[in-house]
């Protein structure tokens, strides 16, 4: 494919991936309601339709994030064809951690959901609690993620593919959240910089990035 075509491709698939990745968080916050315990399990029993419509999502997200580590690593790998290969590696990381990470937890919580009337609660909880861990706020493919989107950033910012502050915001937004998401996963405090807020700035650069691609395409790189 040409760099113009990886181009539209990856500005589409960007702004696909955000919208999935809200649709999930949306159908998954329903289905929780805001409740803990066997409180939460009986609660995604009655919303059993939101979980499994999850999954579907999360495998299109697991998808969205290989088409991105190929069509990214098309864009940039004549400005340096290793970093652009490590890059790729750790979107596709992302994608596959991601499933795991998501698909099984949400199909244990629809076992036990339907599973947990006849267990006692002491052991519905230890289940619930094994099956929410290390936790959805922050899954380990976030850091591959993280580093793929830092590694691209700088490669789009060095060969001037993209106007200079859409590429400096991806640095940024990028260098965040390889900083905080391992801290948080090790268990560190990062202040006010937790669930939703470390996100922003990531978000507003993918959706601007993918608006770029879309209607203006990328650059020849400045350098090779």
């Amino acid at each position: 494919m040409t760099r113009t075509t990886n181009a539209r491709i990856a500005g589409f698939t960007y702004l696909f991936y955000a919208a999935i990745g809200i649709c999930i968080e949306l159908l998954m916050h329903q289905a929780r309601g805001g409740y803990s315990g066997a409180a939460m399990v009986a609660r995604i029993g009655q919303y059993a339709t939101n979980v499994r419509l999850s999954i579907l999502i999360a495998l299109l997200e697991c998808l969205s994030s290989f088409v991105l580590a190929v069509t990214l690593y098309g864009i940039t790998r004549h400005e340096d064809h290793e970093l652009a290969m490590l890059g790729m590696v750790c979107r596709v990381a992302e994608g596959v951690l991601g499933s795991i990470n998501n698909i099984p937890c949400y199909l244990g919580l629809l076992w036990l959901a339907k599973t947990g009337v006849a267990t006692d609660v002491p052991t519905t909880n230890a289940l619930r609690a094994f099956l929410m861990m290390p936790g959805p706020s922050v899954p380990l493919g976030t850091v591959f993620f993280a580093v793929g989107s830092l590694i691209f950033s700088w490669l789009l910012l060095r060969g001037r593919m993209v106007p200079v502050s859409i590429a400096w915001l991806g640095v940024f937004a990028s260098a965040l959240l390889v900083v905080v998401l391992p801290l948080q996963i090790a268990g560190f405090s990062t202040g006010p910089l937790n669930g939703y807020y470390q996100w922003l700035p990531a978000l507003v650069y993918q959706i601007v990035l993918a608006l770029w691609l879309l209607i203006k395409g990328v650059a020849t790189p400045a350098t090779g």
